[in-house]
């Protein structure tokens, strides 16, 4: 890679590490696989960086990797055999606030399904265009509102059992 490509690539991963880290969070619910997930994007997004930063904007191809790296992650065996139910041996270094969301918020956001979470997430907290966001998922734009409209769904129905589990709790 030539030394100016490769000085475009350490600028933009510097700018935009941190948000493309929000949104694995708000994907996977989990600041330390946030972070591998980005680490793994930046990576693929080096091996073609060249290529990538000719045709245009990067941010949205970015995204797009990041996105299909969180559902490589969710296919891999290892990941649905480990139970994440146990203690953390240590505090996490993030506070969910560090996303911009509340952490209850966040619990309703982790019992969304993974493709209507992915288009939530993609259309609302990163706030991209329907259009985007299709091509981020590889699918129609009609397929990203139905799926984005029962992802809200799904989160409302989860926020209200929180929200009433919690009231039973504090009775």
């Amino acid at each position: 890679m030539r030394s100016g490509d490769e000085a475009g690539f350490r600028e933009f991963a510097r700018e935009r590490a941190l948000p493309l880290r929000r949104t694995a969070f708000l994907l996977c619910g989990d600041w330390h696989l946030a972070e591998d997930l980005v680490q793994v994007a930046l990576i693929k997004l080096y091996r073609v960086w060249p290529k990538v930063a000719r045709t245009g904007p990067v941010d949205n191809y970015a995204r797009q990797v990041l996105l299909r790296c969180w559902l490589d992650e969710r296919r891999r065996p290892w990941r649905r055999n480990e139970r994440r139910d146990g203690v953390v041996p240590e505090e996490p270094r993030f506070d969910p606030a560090d996303a911009g969301i509340s952490g209850d918020l966040l619990r309703a956001l982790a019992e969304v399904p993974p493709k209507q979470r992915a288009a939530v997430v993609l259309r609302y907290c990163a706030d991209l265009p329907v259009a985007d966001v299709a091509k981020a998922l590889r699918c129609s734009e009609g397929t990203v509102r139905s799926q984005a409209a029962r992802g809200l769904e799904a989160l409302r129905a989860a926020l209200t059992r929180l929200e009433s589990s919690a009231a039973e709790r504090s009775v």
